[in-house]
């Protein structure tokens, strides 16, 4: 009876340990992105987490815990930093004071796969958040360009001069340089700004801007659009090194098939978007090929200027990987 007892005892506690062996290998991680979970281009996020989390199952598991309300997203950088946070989903625009050369993914005329390339922009920058913010580099969430919103209809971009338009980081420099006023707004406040009159218009991508209700208000779009979308994905470094080569291979790779998928999925949307704006009312404005020209080379002039002043031994690499 007791050799029974004892083997029944001794199997349960291998049955108990082979169990919380088994809890304790899976790494999980927490993660935040600078938009609410909810948002059009978030759909995305989830997407990578999903995959991410079905390729390393059992061993790792990303736990996507909410936007800017659990963590403010320019705050986000410096607790990924700290390992407060393992994962962000994060744009350059809001670390650009840790690493202003980040300015240069706003300006790509690569694709994020083509960015890939050894030795170029993605190695490049692999480098430079480790460096710069502690993380690891994985790839990009969001593709797509941005636009310039306005109330009242222009014909040229000197009709811009003087118009109040709401700004990020992203677009400062080039709504000054064509003479706008650019006007900080935080995004739950830009429908209240446009109908009071506060701005006249908003620097935002394609989608978005419908579904926030701003059409209601803003009812013409410049369709010369300008910059790439500036996303990253980013892990603490800590967190990477200490992952198994085989994880970091599984991470890597699911990155890599997830960029074009990604952007075959945002160009989808955008083709559809296009339509809906269409339907409420939204028009397109196109400048003359001179004027278009006069537009894209103070958006893109403007940014390579700023590049230049802050990180000059870096410009003629960051143009040569941008494929600029």
């Amino acid at each position: 009876m007791k050799k029974i007892l004892f083997c029944i005892f001794a199997g349960v506690l291998v049955m108990t340990f082979s169990f919380q062996t088994a809890i304790a290998k899976e790494k999980e991680l927490k993660a935040v992105v600078f938009l609410p979970t909810n948002h059009p281009y978030v759909v995305m996020v989830h997407e990578w987490v999903k995959r991410i989390n079905d390729a390393c199952k059992g061993e790792l598991k990303i736990n996507l815990t909410g936007g800017p309300e659990v963590i403010p997203g320019l705050e986000q950088i410096e607790a990924l930093r700290k390992g407060v946070i393992q994962v962000t989903f994060n744009v350059t625009a809001y670390y650009q004071s840790r690493m202003p050369e980040g300015g240069a993914f706003a300006l790509p005329k690569l694709t994020p796969w083509e960015e890939r390339k050894p030795g170029g922009f993605y190695d490049f920058f692999v480098e430079a958040h480790k460096k710069k913010v502690n993380a690891m580099y994985l790839g990009q969430w969001l593709y797509g360009s941005f636009y310039l919103w306005v109330k009242d209809p222009v014909k040229t971009p000197d009709d811009l001069k003087g118009r109040k338009l709401r700004t990020t980081a992203l677009y400062d420099r080039f709504m000054k340089e064509i003479g706008a006023v650019p006007v900080t707004i935080n995004v739950p406040e830009v429908y209240t700004a446009l109908k009071r009159g506060t701005v006249e218009g908003a620097g935002w991508p394609l989608i978005g801007a419908r579904t926030f209700g701003w059409t209601e208000v803003i009812k013409y779009v410049i369709d010369h659009p300008f910059y790439g979308m500036n996303s990253t994905i980013l892990m603490n470094l800590d967190t990477w090194n200490s992952l198994s080569p085989s994880l970091q291979s599984k991470i890597k790779e699911v990155t890599s098939w997830f960029e074009p998928y990604m952007a075959g999925y945002f160009d989808s949307n955008a083709q559809a978007e296009w339509k809906e704006l269409d339907k409420v009312g939204v028009k397109r404005v196109h400048f003359s090929p001179a004027d278009a020209k006069r537009y894209l080379d103070a958006a893109y002039g403007v940014e390579w200027k700023a590049l230049e002043k802050k990180v000059p031994e870096l410009v003629p690499t960051l143009k040569r990987i941008s494929g600029n």
